[in-house]
């Protein structure tokens, strides 16, 4: 059972998750807390990869832990993708019914020469445009343009609509740092409590 959102008198409930993954290829073991302090223990058997979820977990005062393990000695693709999987499930399992939450959240940082824009919508309708472009996408062994199925894997998991957007960017580990910082910021103000809706959930509808 979901253990976020906030509970019916109002009062707010502490928003975690806990889960494990296993297949034949990746094993994720993933923790977080949506109102953390930043706080990450990362081992992906992926250092660029530990690199971006540090770096996402302390800029969106997210506490995560992640340790993971899959097939990398074929490539990194299957282990990003299930970490991808298990960081969405583990946001929407935070977020319970998303009582009170504001929903939308933006952010556009830079990270020297590149700029990156992210904008989500908590919407329980998955969808991403992922508009990056990169002359050489390669950073040591890493090629960033994984991080498009990190994020795909992550929205239709969480029930996120995201946009991302680099604006401009020559270096790939530049690039890539500004967008997960930005993802970061936007998923911190999307999932932030809005005291004026008293606990209802932001929607017309009534349900997300």
């Amino acid at each position: 059972m979901p253990t976020g959102g906030l509970e019916g008198n109002g009062a707010e409930m502490e928003r975690k998750a806990s889960l494990q993954r296993k297949t034949k290829e990746t094993e994720v073991k993933l923790t977080l807390d949506l109102d953390g302090r930043g706080r990450s223990k990362i081992d992906t058997g992926i250092p660029f990869l530990d690199h971006m979820l540090t770096l996402m977990a302390a800029h969106g005062f997210l506490d995560l832990e992640v340790v993971a393990r899959g097939d990398t000695q074929v490539d990194y693709h299957h282990t990003v993708e299930d970490i991808g999987i298990c960081l969405g499930n583990a946001i929407a399992e935070a977020l319970g019914n998303k009582e009170g939450i504001r929903r939308y959240g933006q952010a556009t940082i830079p990270m020297d020469e590149a700029l990156a824009r992210v904008v989500i919508d908590i919407s329980n309708r998955p969808f991403l445009a992922y508009r990056v472009s990169l002359k050489e996408s390669k950073t040591g062994s890493f090629d960033v343009n994984l991080l498009g199925e990190f994020f795909r894997a992550l929205v239709h998991n969480s029930g996120i609509t995201m946009h991302v957007d680099l604006v401009c960017g020559g270096d790939a580990h530049h690039s890539a740092e500004s967008i997960f910082k930005a993802f970061a910021r936007a998923l911190d103000l999307a999932t932030s409590i809005e005291t004026r809706l008293q606990g209802s959930v932001p929607s017309t509808k009534g349900l997300l």
